[in-house]
């Protein structure tokens, strides 16, 4: 249906909660607050009980679509996205072949179109060798959410390692730089220093703090040279902290900052458990850095919460370390994870709501989204703070079909997403017949 009212949530939005009704039209939120009279026609919702959170809007993931297909594809990731509470996504450009041109890009934008049950931008790519076409981004900057640029290597072999396309990036792009920052040269020099290393728990060894510390160094200042709108991703060290302020709300912030769910639940200590399942990159390091992270996010340092959901098959991530791929599927449950630290008291759920759904719309200037307000998309998600969610291989969604938190019971559930108004999960079952919306910027 076309109009959808929702009755009696708990509305959290803006760092206040409200009791009340929302009625949707046309796939737009018309009316909030109070008791609304139902239109005719209209399908309700009884939300007694529950909470209603914007979407959450995640911007880095990879879903692997083209060329990795036995992973991931844009059909099946976003279905666990919509899952999970996830109504946008923006997703990275180190896919087979890499979106290093703009006809490879609107490829990627023409399959989500028809498959995506969430809504979707992708990056552009860098390489050291494709400048010019990377350029002509700011031709399409109301309709790409940024650049992606790896300044560490990782998956897909896209490293950009030339000073003069950093240069050239950097003073020219008019859209958002997100950058993955490890220094290429100390994790050469820690590969030889820890060679033979045939266990996981050496890769926060290998990739290091100083790895971390010293790229995004280069990346902020290069912004602050040029004036550049960087947001570096995946932040996993207390070092790094250091290089960003909480001194202005995220919309005045020219460099700004993600922290990932798994760096924010994992350490270095649970390697032993878990062993490959939490290999990735930047890596899982030290308790004492987790808990930095946190201080930061807490008191605003750390501006976005999101996944870097990276699936590789259960096949290739139990290959002896180093030959295990990086990279943790974790779309469907951070969300879950979140509203879990907010049964704990570590984090209220107006601050959950502000760095997974607010503060993505700000950092990257998203139209019309990220928030509960008339007018806007209705991009939103009931959840049930006194449900429970045990993941088993019978519901992830992931193609890959594993999860480090198999076995896991949440306390608390998604029991509706709602993506341009229309109902897309409900209960453990997927409408595949809803497509989502490119996402647009205000650039």
């Amino acid at each position: 249906m076309d109009t959808v009212i929702i009755r009696n949530a708990t509305i959290v939005n803006e760092g206040q909660q409200q009791s009340g009704d929302v009625l949707i039209r046309n796939g737009r939120i018309e009316k909030i607050g109070g008791v609304i009279e139902t239109p005719e026609r209209a399908r309700e919702i009884n939300a007694e009980g529950l909470h209603l959170l914007p979407g959450v809007i995640d911007d880095q993931v990879h879903f692997r679509d083209p060329g990795l297909k036995h992973k991931a594809t844009i059909e099946t990731e976003s279905q666990a996205a919509v899952a999970g509470g996830v109504t946008s996504f923006m997703e990275m450009p180190n896919t087979k072949p890499a979106a290093l041109t703009h006809k490879l890009l609107e490829e990627k934008y023409r399959m989500a179109y028809f498959t995506s049950a969430a809504n979707y931008s992708f990056y552009m790519g860098v390489s050291n060798q494709n400048v010019d076409e990377v350029l002509r981004t700011n031709e399409k900057k109301k309709d790409v959410c940024g650049v992606k640029i790896f300044m560490g290597s990782s998956t897909g072999n896209m490293l950009v390692d030339n000073p003069m396309t950093l240069y050239k990036i950097f003073s020219e792009s008019e859209l958002l730089i997100a950058t993955h920052c490890e220094d290429e040269r100390i994790i050469a020099k820690n590969k030889e220093k820890f060679s033979g290393a045939d266990n996981v728990s050496y890769h926060p060894q290998i990739r290091d703090v100083d790895a971390c510390y010293e790229s995004s160094v280069t990346a902020v200042q290069l912004a602050n040279k040029h004036k550049t709108r960087l947001h570096i991703l995946h932040i996993s060290t207390a070092k790094e902290l250091q290089l960003f302020t909480n001194f202005f709300p995220v919309e005045q912030k020219n460099i700004t900052a993600e922290v990932c769910v798994h760096h924010l639940h994992f350490t270095a200590d649970d390697y032993a458990k878990y062993g490959t399942q939490i290999q990735c990159n930047p890596a899982i390091k030290a308790p004492s850095n987790r808990d930095a992270l946190w201080e930061a996010l807490l008191d605003d340092r750390l501006d976005v919460i999101a996944t870097d959901h990276a699936p590789h098959t259960w096949e290739e991530k139990q290959q002896p370390y180093p030959q295990s791929p990086s990279g943790i599927p974790l779309v469907q449950h951070s969300l879950l994870l979140m509203l879990e630290y907010v049964k704990q008291g570590k984090i209220t759920l107006e601050k959950v709501v502000e760095k997974m759904c607010h503060a993505p719309a700000k950092c990257f200037l998203v139209q019309e989204r990220g928030y509960i307000r008339e007018g806007y998309h209705a991009d939103l998600v009931l959840v049930d703070l006194k449900g429970d969610t045990k993941v088993s291989k019978e519901n992830l969604l992931y193609k890959c079909g594993w999860s480090p938190f198999e076995g896991h019971d949440f306390p608390a559930q998604v029991r509706y997403t709602l993506v341009n108004g229309k109902v897309v999960y409900e209960d453990g079952v997927i409408n595949k017949a809803i497509r989502g919306q490119r996402l647009s910027f205000a650039r």
